[in-house]
């Protein structure tokens, strides 16, 4: 199981949000580059980037500092969310050296979109799937629609997603947890490999993942607590690479 630590990118700055409010964010850090070189050194195998503004403007806003860590770390998979509507949009990541690309809102909008990407750019597209009580958020989780996040997993199962984000809105930022019976319950939906995301706190948030990865957990991805400092990125990572 992989930890991915998270660097959410709003203005250029590598900020957290509490439960997806633009105007409730704390920033961390001006230089997204050294906090992605930060992460390196703590020996991650994978970033998980954020474009928080393009999440609202429906287009990359941030793709400067995106292109900057993928180039500052060409060997590293990065996966990249935030505004990714357009396989114009999915090649110039791909490009810039960035190897996932997130589709989140155009997954429950236009389902045909992913499975479309999947065949163009086969192995390197990540649903997003973010839920609120177990129905799919849009649009920087502006609008919760009424579709089942389960039932949009299923439906992308042949397509050739490399992954689905999980993320249980309710926690996310807010330090109290990671939703692990919902994650759980997310990973056994389909046979889609799930990364766990929002709410994730300490080390016993990753002893309960990493004790149920076995049912299609392949990853946690963290933000506030590492930033924060509540959970140790080497520490974490060495666990889930123990044999235990």
């Amino acid at each position: 199981m992989l930890i991915i630590p998270a660097i959410d990118l709003k203005d250029g700055q590598c900020v957290r949000l509490r439960q997806g409010l633009m105007d409730d964010s704390t920033v961390f850090s001006d230089d997204p580059v050294a906090m992605a070189t930060k992460w390196v050194d703590a020996g991650c195998r994978r970033l998980h980037l954020v474009d928080l503004n393009g999440a609202f403007a429906g287009t990359p806003v941030n793709g400067d500092v995106v292109t900057a860590i993928a180039k500052a770390y060409p060997k590293l998979p990065i996966q990249i969310g935030g505004g990714i509507r357009s396989a114009e949009t999915i090649e110039h990541y791909i490009k810039a050296g960035v190897e996932y690309v997130i589709i989140g809102t155009k997954a429950v909008k236009e389902p045909d979109f992913v499975t479309d990407m999947c065949r163009e750019f086969p192995g390197h597209i990540i649903v997003g799937l973010d839920a609120k009580d177990g129905w799919v958020a849009t649009d920087g989780w502006a609008e919760v629609s009424d579709i089942s996040a389960h039932d949009l997993a299923r439906r992308f199962e042949a397509d050739g997603v490399s992954s689905i984000v999980y993320t249980d809105i309710a926690r996310d930022g807010m330090m109290q947890g990671v939703n692990v019976e919902a994650t759980v319950a997310m990973a056994e939906a389909s046979s889609i490999p799930v990364i766990a995301s929002g709410g994730i706190t300490n080390m016993d948030d990753i002893r309960a993942l990493k004790a149920k990865a076995s049912h299609g957990i392949c990853g946690a991805i963290t933000g506030r607590a590492i930033y924060e400092g509540s959970l140790d990125v080497a520490e974490a990572q060495a666990y889930c690479d123990s044999p235990e």
